[in-house]
């Protein structure tokens, strides 16, 4: 066949410059103001919101906020004046990086504006057991208020006796007080906490910008150990927790493992094409590859604004697939003796494009699911892949118009071996062979009875060690354990939602008794309703004319009058509303849990502290009006065991598209002989995953729905035996090899849904190269060895 090209070509291969051209102008004004890659852990996590209402996605942004935006530091030393020392030293560094909003180590504490906060709230804010005492039993709260004022150490408040003879402030003062071991250091205003033999001091820092843009993430990660190292030098310790670390720990894993991939697949890649084809002009197969890599970024950036560090580091196994293009057309070298680009390319174009529509079946399906990985994952290698075979296609044969390539005479007798052993074991005895066939069979079922299945949403995560570590000693040390877990609460107005929180939290309260929770935060702990202060006035008001009921105070000397006089205050105090309560410095902590007026309703939130099981959270808001339990990770979980049927019904999906793809091109009869390959293959996966104890994870299935599409490409080289069955045998074998030198690669991934992912990738690539060399080519007829 001539090797001239024609006009048709021509005119195809000068559009694919222009288009070219086109694409980098493209990624260029996209990366404009730097490359646009996230390493944020929560665009990986997807959306399961089935709340019809803003609220709960208002609520989980509320939660969320102090993972993606603040940093908890904690500064020890044995030396009390040292810690703050060593802690204000901390907290300059942090600010003069300008990295941060806020760095916030000294709580301001004005008395006079903090007295008269607790006399004005005193009844707006006092605790329901206080309240109630007060309504049912007066006298047994005088009593009670007459031995504090005994105590010179219980009776100490901000407010002086004389201001405040019921104590109602030092009542308010008590329960306002920090949860955990954390407490407030009035002559530093500091906030310490005393734990394994020294004084630790707290600072919170609101990062400035996006604490996941990977740039702002290592910056500050930099100064938190440059932070660590000073502290360290002078006698003390550090210990940093937040989500902006991880984001840095991730993103410095992420362009690790993604230079790792590309340098061993770049290198293992130019080995098999040298030894293979030995003509240096032959890496030219890069070109298709690095043309991909640019596509697949562009489409991403195009289509999601950004793309991730995850997509990135499976992207980059996509050198591995997308060489199978020029490796195929350069194979058959091995087959062909008058081998020239041009005629080879034409020869290989039917095969090329089929391996490509089944190749993209595979990950096309991937963009079907619900995890924002995955679609990344999906557009990425989808827009790389086409690419990479349009540039294969179009510009490589041009562009080596004189490669005579030079084929190794030991792979071709390696190949010949494996074919004529494929024959031999076709005539073994029948026995034999229906022995050895009820032997597979067998072993598959032990095998794939062996499975078990494994979904947790930490598949996603790899965070180092250290960083768990440290995150667990500030919580022991704090004695602040915030969960995942939190309960919405909604209500028609804040005082029915002031109600509806005090419901839960009795409920919560014995969770506490029984040690199951070591905590909660809610709004009904720092607001009483309005109609509950109306009621405790009038309560007060009636027992102002009881002498009675205060007789325990007018025994320690205090006057009738007096008391008398500061009833008639209390019953005079304007009702308060949640949100002049909220607007308190002393409810500070909890203003983060009002999220206001939503949809005709009023909405708050109830987090949780010290949570042992989030099993013992599923009854609490049975029966509550207006509450919802929101458990993220949990909701996470179910989706990832829902997705694995998801995942079965697109791998049958992708067999009936491929099958239907090959009968309309190649006949029925070649639909079910080439479609044997990738389901013996994956059988045969699902049995060694088996066997070595793998756990099967939803990323393993969406690697078996790749390794079919590859399967189905490497049996249509094989049943269409371009060059012969050794030429196609060698070309699918170089293709599995780059194949195998990324996706190994991803399989030693740190990250264990990748390296799930890799690990059956692998595997399967393997079991689909040798089902595929069983596949007769029905227009081959001759040498005996080229036809198993």
């Amino acid at each position: 066949m001539h090797s001239a090209t024609s006009p048709t070509e021509r005119h195809l291969r000068r559009a694919a410059w222009v288009a070219l051209v086109l694409l980098l102008a493209l990624l260029g004004w996209q990366c404009r103001h730097g490359w646009p890659v996230t390493s944020d852990l929560m665009v990986l996590v997807p959306h399961t919101t089935t709340d019809p209402l803003r609220a709960q996605a208002q609520a989980q942004a509320r939660v969320d906020a102090p993972l993606t935006r603040q940093m908890v530091v904690l500064v020890g030393h044995a030396d009390r004046k040292q810690a703050v020392s060593l802690a204000e030293s901390v907290a300059s560094r942090l600010r003069d990086s300008q990295r941060f909003d806020s760095v916030r180590l000294h709580i301001d504490v004005a008395l006079p504006e903090l007295r008269q906060s607790l006399l004005a709230m005193r009844l707006a804010m006092l605790p329901s057991d206080d309240r109630h005492l007060l309504i049912n039993d007066p006298a047994a709260y005088a009593g009670r208020r007459a031995t504090q004022i005994l105590d010179p150490f219980g009776s100490a408040g901000v407010v002086p006796l004389n201001d405040d003879f019921l104590g109602l402030t030092s009542r308010v003062e008590r329960a306002m007080r920090p949860t955990g071991t954390v407490q407030l250091d009035l002559p530093t205003t500091t906030l310490q906490a005393n734990a394994e033999g020294r004084t630790w001091v707290l600072m919170l820092g609101q990062i400035r910008g996006r604490a996941f843009d990977g740039e702002t993430s290592r910056a500050i990660a930099t100064i938190v150990r440059q932070a660590d190292a000073a502290v360290t030098q002078g006698g003390g310790a550090l210990l940093a927790t937040g989500g902006v670390l991880y984001a840095a720990a991730g993103s410095e894993q992420a362009a690790d493992e993604s230079g790792r991939i590309g340098i061993v697949s770049l290198i293992g890649t130019v080995l098999v094409l040298l030894l293979a084809l030995r003509r240096a002009s032959v890496l030219l197969a890069f070109f298709p590859v690095a043309v991909g890599f640019v596509a697949g970024l562009a489409a991403s950036i195009a289509l999601f604004g950004e793309v991730h560090v995850l997509t990135l580091v499976i992207g980059m196994s996509l050198l591995g697939i997308a060489i199978d293009f020029p490796m195929h057309w350069l194979g058959k070298s091995y087959g062909m003796p008058d081998w020239q680009s041009h005629t080879a390319m034409r020869r290989v174009l039917p095969g090329l494009t089929i391996s490509l529509a089944a190749t993209l079946t595979g990950y096309v399906a991937l963009a079907f699911t619900p995890f924002p990985a995955l679609t990344q994952t999906a557009v990425f290698s989808t827009a790389g892949l086409a690419a990479s075979y349009a540039t294969t296609v179009l510009l490589l044969p041009s562009l080596l118009p004189r490669l005579r390539p030079r084929p190794s005479a030991l792979l071709a007798r390696a190949a010949e071996r494996l074919l004529d052993g494929i024959a031999s074991a076709r005539r073994a005895p029948r026995t034999l062979r229906h022995f050895m066939l009820w032997l597979m069979i067998g072993l598959s079922v032990a095998g794939i009875l062996r499975l078990d299945m494994r979904d947790d949403m930490r598949q996603w995560l790899s965070a180092p060690a250290t960083l768990l570590e440290q995150a667990q000693e500030i919580a022991a040390i704090t004695g602040v354990m915030p969960t995942s877990q939190f309960f919405l609460v909604r209500a028609p107005d804040t005082d029915t939602l002031l109600q509806r929180q005090a419901a839960l939290t009795a409920r919560l309260d014995s969770l506490v008794t029984e040690g199951k929770l070591k905590g909660y935060d809610a709004l009904s702990q720092v607001a009483v309703p309005r109609a509950a202060q109306q009621q405790l006035q009038a309560q007060l008001h009636a027992q102002a004319d009881n002498p009675a009921a205060w007789r325990a105070l007018t025994e320690l000397g205090l006057p009738e009058s007096a008391i008398q006089a500061e009833l008639k205050t209390l019953t005079s105090l304007p009702l308060l509303s949640l949100d002049q309560v909220l607007a308190s410095p002393l409810a500070e902590r909890w203003r983060t849990l009002w999220l206001g007026p939503i949809d005709g309703e009023v909405a708050g939130l109830v987090t949780l502290q010290g949570l042992s099981s989030a099993e013992v959270l599923v009854h609490v808001a049975e029966g509550q009006a207006g509450v919802s339990l929101i458990d993220r990770a949990g909701e996470l979980n179910a989706l990832f065991s829902a997705t694995r049927l998801k995942a079965a019904e697109l791998k049958i999906g992708s067999y009936v598209v491929a099958g239907l793809l090959i009968a309309l091109l190649l006949g029925r009869a070649a639909m079910l002989r080439i479609l044997t390959v990738p389901i013996i293959a994956t059988v045969a996966t699902l049995a060694i995953l088996g066997f070595t104890g793998q756990p099967i994870t939803l990323f393993s299935l969406f690697g078996l729905l790749l390794t079919s599409a590859l399967a189905v490409d490497y049996a249509i080289f094989m049943y269409e035996g371009v060059g012969g069955a050794p030429a196609c045998v060698i070309g699918i074998s170089l293709g599995a090899l780059t194949t195998l030198f990324s996706f190994g690669m991803l399989a030693a991934s740190a990250t264990p849904a990748i390296a799930s992912f890799g690990l059956t990738v692998t595997i399967g690539v393997l079991c689909s190269v040798f089902c595929a060399a069983w596949i007769r080519s029905p227009f081959l007829s001759h040498p005996p060895h080229s036809q198993p």
